[in-house]
């Protein structure tokens, strides 16, 4: 089982990006899932989770506003739509599924990641 994130790449500031996150096969359904972040030189970091239902979202407060976390279940993937990027939101992301299926920020109860991301804020 794997998790595949792709859609970032270098956007100027003010820009937008949707982040895609796709299970290899039916495991996602049931839980909740989670996009993370980390920048060079520090520590990752929660951005938006997503209960198994696509109901109940939390965020990151510098994202709130601005960051969207939604899921098609029948397409095993989560999406972040990523908007009025700003020079800050610059990091790698990375989505992951965690063993429960509530939205939760604990990276701890993530037990599977996907790669990164990279996504890159700049004029």
């Amino acid at each position: 089982v794997q998790l595949q994130a792709s859609g970032g790449g270098l956007v100027q500031p003010g820009g937008s990006l949707r982040l895609s996150c796709v299970a290899s096969k039916r495991t996602s359904s049931n839980n909740g899932m989670g996009w993370f972040r980390q920048a060079p030189g520090k520590e990752r970091e929660f951005v938006a989770g997503i209960d198994k239902k696509g109901i109940s979202t939390l965020y990151q407060d510098s994202v709130k506003g601005r960051f969207t976390v939604s899921r098609d279940n029948a397409k095993e993937t989560v999406y972040l739509q990523m908007n009025s990027l700003k020079p800050e939101d610059t990091a790698a992301y990375y989505c992951a599924r965690t063993r429960r299926s509530t939205a939760v920020r604990e990276a701890g109860v993530y037990d599977l990641w996907g790669q990164g991301t990279q996504v890159t804020v700049s004029s």
